[in-house]
Protein backbone atom coordinates (compact mmCIF):
# COMPACT_ATOMS: atom_id res chain seq x y z
CA UNK A 1 0.00 0.00 0.00
CA UNK A 2 1.29 3.09 -1.19
CA UNK A 3 0.88 6.36 0.76
CA UNK A 4 3.67 8.53 -1.01
CA UNK A 5 2.71 11.98 -1.76
CA UNK A 6 1.30 12.56 -5.56
CA UNK A 7 3.60 12.63 -8.38
CA UNK A 8 4.65 16.06 -9.49
CA UNK A 9 4.63 15.06 -13.04
CA UNK A 10 0.41 15.87 -13.59
CA UNK A 11 0.41 13.62 -16.72
CA UNK A 12 2.06 10.36 -15.69
CA UNK A 13 -1.27 7.51 -15.55
CA UNK A 14 -1.84 6.83 -11.83
CA UNK A 15 -3.21 3.51 -10.60
CA UNK A 16 -5.23 5.73 -7.65
CA UNK A 17 -6.62 7.56 -10.48
CA UNK A 18 -7.73 4.38 -12.62
CA UNK A 19 -4.62 4.41 -14.99
CA UNK A 20 -5.58 8.43 -15.59
CA UNK A 21 -3.43 11.24 -14.69
CA UNK A 22 -3.98 14.08 -12.42
CA UNK A 23 -4.55 16.61 -15.22
CA UNK A 24 -7.19 13.68 -17.00
CA UNK A 25 -9.14 13.62 -13.64
CA UNK A 26 -9.40 17.30 -12.93
CA UNK A 27 -10.33 18.12 -15.91
CA UNK A 28 -12.85 15.26 -16.63
CA UNK A 29 -14.20 14.21 -13.75
CA UNK A 30 -13.35 16.62 -10.39
CA UNK A 31 -16.66 17.77 -9.39
CA UNK A 32 -18.22 16.69 -12.26
CA UNK A 33 -19.00 13.05 -12.46
CA UNK A 34 -18.19 9.81 -10.37
CA UNK A 35 -15.42 7.41 -11.41
CA UNK A 36 -14.89 3.98 -10.31
CA UNK A 37 -11.54 3.06 -9.39
CA UNK A 38 -10.81 -0.78 -9.10
CA UNK A 39 -7.39 -1.54 -6.95
CA UNK A 40 -6.54 1.81 -6.49
CA UNK A 41 -4.54 1.32 -3.65
CA UNK A 42 -2.87 -2.18 -4.41
CA UNK A 43 -2.52 -4.81 -1.42
CA UNK A 44 -4.20 -2.65 1.07
CA UNK A 45 -4.18 -3.00 4.81
CA UNK A 46 -6.46 -1.61 7.30
CA UNK A 47 -5.13 0.96 9.21
CA UNK A 48 -6.71 0.13 12.49
CA UNK A 49 -9.10 -2.67 13.85
CA UNK A 50 -12.99 -2.82 13.85
CA UNK A 51 -12.62 -3.16 17.92
CA UNK A 52 -10.15 0.19 18.16
CA UNK A 53 -12.41 2.09 15.69
CA UNK A 54 -15.46 1.05 18.32
CA UNK A 55 -13.14 2.09 21.04
CA UNK A 56 -12.51 5.77 19.67
CA UNK A 57 -16.29 6.13 19.50
CA UNK A 58 -16.20 5.74 23.07
CA UNK A 59 -13.83 8.39 24.13
CA UNK A 60 -14.80 11.71 25.01
CA UNK A 61 -13.84 14.43 22.62
CA UNK A 62 -14.67 12.32 19.37
CA UNK A 63 -17.25 12.95 16.63
CA UNK A 64 -18.67 9.54 16.13
CA UNK A 65 -22.00 8.99 15.28
CA UNK A 66 -24.31 5.46 14.96
CA UNK A 67 -26.77 4.95 12.09
CA UNK A 68 -29.58 2.62 12.77
CA UNK A 69 -32.17 1.88 10.06
CA UNK A 70 -34.67 0.72 12.83
CA UNK A 71 -33.86 2.91 15.77
CA UNK A 72 -34.98 2.10 19.52
CA UNK A 73 -37.59 4.93 18.39
CA UNK A 74 -37.96 5.57 15.06
CA UNK A 75 -36.44 4.77 11.37
CA UNK A 76 -33.37 6.28 10.83
CA UNK A 77 -32.47 7.31 14.11
CA UNK A 78 -28.43 8.93 14.36
CA UNK A 79 -27.62 8.85 17.66
CA UNK A 80 -23.99 10.47 18.65
CA UNK A 81 -21.43 9.77 21.51
CA UNK A 82 -19.28 8.96 23.26
CA UNK A 83 -20.85 5.25 23.13
CA UNK A 84 -20.33 2.32 25.72
CA UNK A 85 -20.02 -1.23 25.83
CA UNK A 86 -23.96 -1.52 26.42
CA UNK A 87 -24.53 0.34 23.37
CA UNK A 88 -22.33 -2.59 21.42
CA UNK A 89 -23.90 -5.19 23.66
CA UNK A 90 -27.61 -3.83 22.45
CA UNK A 91 -26.42 -3.56 18.86
CA UNK A 92 -24.95 -7.33 18.46
CA UNK A 93 -28.60 -8.28 20.44
CA UNK A 94 -30.39 -6.62 17.64
CA UNK A 95 -32.92 -8.75 14.99
CA UNK A 96 -31.33 -7.32 12.28
CA UNK A 97 -27.97 -5.90 11.36
CA UNK A 98 -29.10 -2.57 9.54
CA UNK A 99 -26.62 0.16 11.00
CA UNK A 100 -23.32 1.75 11.02
CA UNK A 101 -20.80 3.33 12.97
CA UNK A 102 -19.08 6.31 11.35
CA UNK A 103 -16.14 8.07 13.55
CA UNK A 104 -15.19 11.30 12.25
CA UNK A 105 -11.84 13.08 11.43
CA UNK A 106 -10.16 9.22 12.47
CA UNK A 107 -6.93 11.19 10.54
CA UNK A 108 -6.88 13.26 13.66
CA UNK A 109 -5.55 10.42 16.02
CA UNK A 110 -3.84 7.34 14.28
CA UNK A 111 -1.10 8.08 12.43
CA UNK A 112 -1.59 5.49 9.66
CA UNK A 113 -4.79 6.75 8.88
CA UNK A 114 -3.51 10.53 8.60
CA UNK A 115 -0.99 9.13 5.80
CA UNK A 116 -3.77 8.20 3.70
CA UNK A 117 -3.91 11.91 2.53
CA UNK A 118 -0.59 11.99 1.09
CA UNK A 119 -1.88 10.41 -1.77
CA UNK A 120 -3.84 12.52 -2.39
CA UNK A 121 -1.79 15.54 -2.49
CA UNK A 122 -2.49 15.96 -6.22
CA UNK A 123 -5.46 18.51 -4.78
CA UNK A 124 -4.38 21.28 -2.11
CA UNK A 125 -3.56 20.33 1.14
CA UNK A 126 -5.60 23.28 2.46
CA UNK A 127 -8.61 21.67 0.42
CA UNK A 128 -8.49 18.03 2.34
CA UNK A 129 -10.85 18.15 5.80
CA UNK A 130 -10.70 14.61 7.08
CA UNK A 131 -11.15 11.07 7.14
CA UNK A 132 -14.08 9.26 8.24
CA UNK A 133 -14.17 5.72 8.75
CA UNK A 134 -17.20 3.69 8.99
CA UNK A 135 -18.26 -0.07 10.09
CA UNK A 136 -21.24 -2.54 9.17
CA UNK A 137 -22.48 -5.79 9.53
CA UNK A 138 -23.84 -7.21 6.86
CA UNK A 139 -26.72 -5.09 5.44
CA UNK A 140 -25.68 -1.69 7.59
CA UNK A 141 -25.79 1.66 5.83
CA UNK A 142 -26.77 5.23 6.24
CA UNK A 143 -29.21 4.63 3.53
CA UNK A 144 -29.09 6.64 0.12
CA UNK A 145 -27.72 10.15 0.48
CA UNK A 146 -25.88 13.52 -1.09
CA UNK A 147 -23.05 15.38 0.38
CA UNK A 148 -22.17 18.46 -0.53
CA UNK A 149 -18.53 18.01 -0.90
CA UNK A 150 -16.22 15.33 -3.06
CA UNK A 151 -15.38 12.47 -1.43
CA UNK A 152 -13.21 9.19 -2.04
CA UNK A 153 -14.50 5.91 -0.82
CA UNK A 154 -11.86 3.82 -0.06
CA UNK A 155 -12.84 -0.01 0.65
CA UNK A 156 -10.69 -0.99 3.54
CA UNK A 157 -12.31 -4.57 4.73
CA UNK A 158 -14.78 -6.63 3.90
CA UNK A 159 -17.46 -5.56 0.72
CA UNK A 160 -20.16 -2.61 0.36
CA UNK A 161 -22.42 -2.87 -2.42
CA UNK A 162 -22.38 0.92 -4.30
CA UNK A 163 -25.72 2.12 -6.15
CA UNK A 164 -25.32 5.47 -7.61
CA UNK A 165 -28.49 8.31 -8.36
CA UNK A 166 -28.29 11.43 -10.05
CA UNK A 167 -27.03 14.86 -9.65
CA UNK A 168 -29.80 16.32 -7.48
CA UNK A 169 -30.01 20.12 -6.79
CA UNK A 170 -31.89 22.21 -3.62
CA UNK A 171 -35.19 20.80 -4.22
CA UNK A 172 -34.26 16.59 -2.96
CA UNK A 173 -36.63 15.42 -0.67
CA UNK A 174 -34.14 14.72 2.43
CA UNK A 175 -35.84 13.20 5.53
CA UNK A 176 -36.16 15.93 8.31
CA UNK A 177 -34.57 15.51 12.01
CA UNK A 178 -31.61 13.79 11.44
CA UNK A 179 -28.01 15.50 10.79
CA UNK A 180 -27.47 13.27 7.59
CA UNK A 181 -28.89 14.44 4.07
CA UNK A 182 -30.78 10.46 3.44
CA UNK A 183 -33.13 10.62 0.08
CA UNK A 184 -36.90 10.23 0.18
CA UNK A 185 -36.82 9.04 -3.06
CA UNK A 186 -33.66 7.18 -4.24
CA UNK A 187 -33.37 5.87 -8.34
CA UNK A 188 -30.21 4.20 -9.13
CA UNK A 189 -28.43 5.29 -12.65
CA UNK A 190 -28.53 2.45 -14.82
CA UNK A 191 -24.78 1.25 -14.86
CA UNK A 192 -23.96 2.54 -11.83
CA UNK A 193 -23.92 -0.51 -9.32
CA UNK A 194 -21.00 -2.28 -7.80
CA UNK A 195 -19.60 -4.36 -5.10
CA UNK A 196 -16.13 -2.81 -3.40
CA UNK A 197 -13.69 -5.16 -2.76
CA UNK A 198 -10.48 -4.08 -0.46
CA UNK A 199 -8.51 -1.15 -2.28
CA UNK A 200 -10.75 -0.66 -4.73
CA UNK A 201 -12.23 3.47 -4.45
CA UNK A 202 -14.93 5.23 -5.61
CA UNK A 203 -14.94 8.71 -6.01
CA UNK A 204 -18.20 10.61 -6.00
CA UNK A 205 -18.99 14.51 -6.83
CA UNK A 206 -20.87 16.63 -4.54
CA UNK A 207 -24.47 16.45 -4.60
CA UNK A 208 -24.31 13.42 -6.53
CA UNK A 209 -26.98 10.82 -4.71
CA UNK A 210 -25.26 7.45 -3.48
CA UNK A 211 -25.87 4.18 -1.36
CA UNK A 212 -24.00 2.07 -0.20
CA UNK A 213 -24.52 -1.73 1.79
CA UNK A 214 -22.58 -3.92 3.40
CA UNK A 215 -21.99 -7.07 2.20
CA UNK A 216 -20.28 -8.87 4.85
CA UNK A 217 -20.05 -8.38 8.80
CA UNK A 218 -16.70 -6.78 8.24
CA UNK A 219 -17.32 -3.68 6.14
CA UNK A 220 -14.86 -1.03 7.10
CA UNK A 221 -14.97 2.40 4.49
CA UNK A 222 -12.96 4.87 4.34
CA UNK A 223 -14.34 8.35 3.52
CA UNK A 224 -11.05 10.83 2.46
CA UNK A 225 -13.76 14.39 2.47
CA UNK A 226 -12.80 17.82 1.11
CA UNK A 227 -13.95 21.05 2.55
CA UNK A 228 -16.37 23.28 1.04
CA UNK A 229 -17.29 25.99 2.57
CA UNK A 230 -20.94 27.55 1.41
CA UNK A 231 -21.51 30.44 0.00
CA UNK A 232 -23.09 32.30 3.40
CA UNK A 233 -20.37 30.77 5.42
CA UNK A 234 -17.91 32.61 3.49
CA UNK A 235 -19.72 35.53 3.43
CA UNK A 236 -19.89 35.97 7.29
CA UNK A 237 -16.73 35.18 7.75
CA UNK A 238 -14.91 37.43 5.52
CA UNK A 239 -17.21 39.84 6.91
CA UNK A 240 -16.50 39.52 10.47
CA UNK A 241 -12.71 39.26 9.65
CA UNK A 242 -12.78 43.06 7.38
CA UNK A 243 -15.05 44.52 9.86
CA UNK A 244 -12.52 43.89 13.15
CA UNK A 245 -9.95 46.12 10.90
CA UNK A 246 -12.14 48.91 9.30
CA UNK A 247 -12.24 52.19 10.95
CA UNK A 248 -15.20 54.02 12.00
CA UNK A 249 -14.74 56.60 9.80
CA UNK A 250 -15.61 54.81 6.89
CA UNK A 251 -19.33 55.05 6.08
CA UNK A 252 -21.71 55.63 3.64
CA UNK A 253 -21.20 58.97 1.89
CA UNK A 254 -23.57 61.05 -0.24
CA UNK A 255 -21.60 64.04 -1.00
CA UNK A 256 -22.95 66.24 -3.93
CA UNK A 257 -26.25 64.16 -3.98
CA UNK A 258 -28.85 65.22 -6.64
CA UNK A 259 -32.52 66.30 -5.19
CA UNK A 260 -34.83 63.68 -3.82
CA UNK A 261 -38.11 63.63 -5.86
CA UNK A 262 -39.51 61.75 -2.49
CA UNK A 263 -38.10 61.81 1.02
CA UNK A 264 -39.26 58.36 1.59
CA UNK A 265 -37.87 56.94 -1.21
CA UNK A 266 -34.84 54.46 -1.55
CA UNK A 267 -33.43 55.78 -5.15
CA UNK A 268 -30.97 54.24 -7.87
CA UNK A 269 -28.31 56.63 -6.71
CA UNK A 270 -28.46 55.61 -3.21
CA UNK A 271 -28.18 51.87 -3.53
CA UNK A 272 -25.59 52.79 -6.42
CA UNK A 273 -23.57 54.71 -3.36
CA UNK A 274 -23.69 51.44 -0.87
CA UNK A 275 -22.82 49.55 -3.57
CA UNK A 276 -19.61 51.21 -4.13
CA UNK A 277 -19.07 50.88 -0.32
CA UNK A 278 -19.28 47.48 -0.11
CA UNK A 279 -17.22 46.99 -3.28
CA UNK A 280 -14.49 49.03 -2.55
CA UNK A 281 -13.76 47.32 0.98
CA UNK A 282 -14.73 43.70 -0.38
CA UNK A 283 -12.54 43.84 -3.80
CA UNK A 284 -9.09 44.06 -1.66
CA UNK A 285 -7.37 40.86 -3.32
CA UNK A 286 -4.50 41.13 -0.53
CA UNK A 287 -7.12 41.64 2.30
CA UNK A 288 -9.21 38.12 0.54
CA UNK A 289 -6.04 36.22 0.75
CA UNK A 290 -5.05 36.83 4.51
CA UNK A 291 -8.79 35.86 5.57
CA UNK A 292 -8.69 32.89 3.38
CA UNK A 293 -5.56 31.18 4.61
CA UNK A 294 -6.47 31.96 8.25
CA UNK A 295 -10.15 30.43 7.72
CA UNK A 296 -9.25 27.28 5.37
CA UNK A 297 -6.34 26.10 8.06
CA UNK A 298 -8.55 26.61 11.03
CA UNK A 299 -8.56 23.31 12.80
CA UNK A 300 -11.81 21.26 12.86
CA UNK A 301 -11.55 21.10 16.34
CA UNK A 302 -9.74 23.97 18.62
CA UNK A 303 -9.76 21.92 21.65
CA UNK A 304 -7.01 19.08 19.92
CA UNK A 305 -4.27 21.89 20.04
CA UNK A 306 -2.81 21.12 23.26
CA UNK A 307 -0.58 23.88 24.49
CA UNK A 308 3.28 22.51 25.76
CA UNK A 309 3.78 21.84 28.88
CA UNK A 310 6.39 22.85 30.49
CA UNK A 311 7.03 25.48 27.19
CA UNK A 312 9.92 24.92 25.37
CA UNK A 313 12.94 27.81 25.11
CA UNK A 314 14.00 28.82 22.07
CA UNK A 315 17.96 27.51 23.08
CA UNK A 316 16.98 24.27 23.90
CA UNK A 317 15.04 24.03 20.33
CA UNK A 318 18.23 24.88 18.76
CA UNK A 319 20.01 22.18 20.41
CA UNK A 320 17.15 19.59 19.98
CA UNK A 321 17.57 20.44 16.03
CA UNK A 322 21.46 20.35 15.79
CA UNK A 323 21.33 16.87 17.48
CA UNK A 324 19.51 15.47 14.52
CA UNK A 325 16.00 16.08 16.19
CA UNK A 326 13.13 16.06 14.20
CA UNK A 327 9.64 17.97 14.49
CA UNK A 328 6.16 16.55 13.99
CA UNK A 329 3.40 18.33 12.39
CA UNK A 330 0.44 17.50 15.12
CA UNK A 331 -2.21 15.47 13.50
CA UNK A 332 -4.92 17.41 12.92
CA UNK A 333 -3.12 20.88 12.25
CA UNK A 334 -3.00 22.44 9.12
CA UNK A 335 -0.43 24.53 7.04
CA UNK A 336 -0.96 26.33 4.01
CA UNK A 337 1.53 29.29 2.53
CA UNK A 338 1.04 32.24 0.38
CA UNK A 339 3.60 34.35 -1.53
CA UNK A 340 2.48 37.90 -1.76
CA UNK A 341 3.59 40.22 -5.31
CA UNK A 342 5.78 42.12 -3.12
CA UNK A 343 7.90 39.21 -2.40
CA UNK A 344 6.83 38.77 1.56
CA UNK A 345 5.13 35.32 2.35
CA UNK A 346 2.66 34.61 4.98
CA UNK A 347 2.53 31.04 6.99
CA UNK A 348 -0.88 30.02 7.96
CA UNK A 349 -1.47 27.78 10.29
CA UNK A 350 -4.47 26.56 12.38
CA UNK A 351 -6.32 29.50 11.86
CA UNK A 352 -3.65 32.13 12.30
CA UNK A 353 -1.57 33.98 9.77
CA UNK A 354 2.41 34.27 10.12
CA UNK A 355 5.21 36.21 8.32
CA UNK A 356 7.97 33.81 7.22
CA UNK A 357 10.50 33.40 4.62
CA UNK A 358 9.46 31.66 1.28
CA UNK A 359 11.14 28.53 2.09
CA UNK A 360 10.37 28.09 5.57
CA UNK A 361 6.71 28.33 4.65
CA UNK A 362 6.75 26.07 1.78
CA UNK A 363 8.45 23.52 4.05
CA UNK A 364 6.21 23.50 6.62
CA UNK A 365 3.33 23.40 4.37
CA UNK A 366 4.78 20.87 2.76
CA UNK A 367 5.17 16.50 3.45
CA UNK A 368 8.77 16.87 4.24
CA UNK A 369 10.48 15.66 7.23
CA UNK A 370 11.22 19.24 9.59
CA UNK A 371 14.84 18.80 10.86
CA UNK A 372 17.49 21.47 11.18
CA UNK A 373 17.74 22.55 7.77
CA UNK A 374 14.93 24.73 8.60
CA UNK A 375 17.42 27.06 10.91
CA UNK A 376 18.94 27.99 7.46
CA UNK A 377 15.80 29.61 5.87
CA UNK A 378 16.21 33.24 6.82
CA UNK A 379 16.52 36.01 5.07
CA UNK A 380 17.91 39.59 5.74
CA UNK A 381 14.13 40.26 7.22
CA UNK A 382 13.70 37.16 9.39
CA UNK A 383 17.00 36.30 10.66
CA UNK A 384 18.11 33.11 12.39
CA UNK A 385 16.36 34.34 15.98
CA UNK A 386 13.33 35.01 14.54
CA UNK A 387 13.26 31.69 13.00
CA UNK A 388 14.36 29.90 15.82
CA UNK A 389 11.32 32.19 17.54
CA UNK A 390 8.26 31.24 15.18
CA UNK A 391 8.93 27.73 15.33
CA UNK A 392 9.34 27.71 19.09
CA UNK A 393 5.78 29.80 19.11
CA UNK A 394 4.35 26.74 17.04
CA UNK A 395 5.48 24.41 19.32
CA UNK A 396 4.71 25.60 22.45
CA UNK A 397 1.19 26.62 21.29
CA UNK A 398 0.74 22.65 19.52
CA UNK A 399 1.00 22.87 15.60
CA UNK A 400 3.76 21.02 16.12
CA UNK A 401 5.70 18.53 18.32
CA UNK A 402 9.27 17.53 19.24
CA UNK A 403 9.56 14.02 17.66
CA UNK A 404 10.60 12.69 21.15
CA UNK A 405 7.64 14.05 22.96
CA UNK A 406 5.41 12.22 20.65
CA UNK A 407 7.63 8.37 21.11
CA UNK A 408 7.52 9.44 24.96
CA UNK A 409 3.29 9.98 24.29
CA UNK A 410 3.16 6.94 23.14
CA UNK A 411 5.19 4.76 25.59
Amino acid sequence: MSTSPAPRNTDTPLALLGGLSIREFLRDYWQQKPLLIRGAFADFEMPLEADELAGLACEDGIEARLVEENGPDKAWQVSHGPFDDATFTRLDAKADSQWSLLVQAVDHYVPDVAALFEPFTFLPRWRLDDIMISYAPTGGSVGPHLDNYDVFLLQAQGQRHWQLGGMLGEDAEIIDGIDLRILRHFEVTPGDDWVLEPGDMLYVPPRLAHHGVSQSDDCMTISVGFRAPSADEVITSYADYLGASLPESLRYRDAGMAPVADAGELDDAALERVRELLLNTLDNPAQLAQWFGRYMTQPKYLEQLATREPALKPKELVEYLEDEGVLVRTLGSRFAFRHADDGSSTLFVDGDGIPATQALAETLSSGEKLTAVLLDYTTADLDRAAVVSLLTALINRGSLILECDLQDEED
